[in-house]
């Protein structure tokens, strides 16, 4: 049965895409830690992290860097924090979060609320600021 995330993907499921390649897609987390959180998911379906072949790995953090790279442009924060956590939907991703203090990464801490209007204006802001081109 395919995972949130494959159905994301391919489409079944709507999502605000800030990125997307022929191997991976970038795309708002709807229950951010904070504004601008964003989940970089391989278009193929491997549930753990570390179970990427290694020029997947490679390729999927060179993709994130370029994601949020465009995110520090659109976000007032002191730096995108980066975490695996991969306990909560069994497809591998990275998690590209804003942060300004260490809190700001923990998934302990609860979800800020986003208007669909505001994730929208985020979406298209990242968007039109990622440069997936060598």
């Amino acid at each position: 049965m395919a995972t949130l995330f494959t159905k994301i993907i391919n489409g079944d499921i709507p999502c605000y895409k800030v990125a997307d390649n022929y191997k991976f897609v970038a795309f708002l987390d709807i229950n951010p830690l904070r504004e601008g959180h964003v989940l970089i998911v391989p278009r193929k379906e491997i549930d753990y992290f570390f179970d990427l072949d290694e020029d997947t790995l490679a390729e999927m953090i060179v993709f994130g860097k370029r994601v949020a790279v465009a995110m520090k442009q659109v976000i007032e924060c002191k730096r995108i924090g980066v975490a695996v956590v991969g306990l909560e939907v069994p497809h591998a991703h990275l998690h590209l979060v804003p942060m300004d203090t260490m809190d700001d990464i923990s998934f302990s801490r609860p979800r800020v609320t986003v208007s669909p209007q505001r994730f929208t204006e985020i979406a298209a802001a990242i968007a039109e600021k990622v440069n997936l081109r060598d």
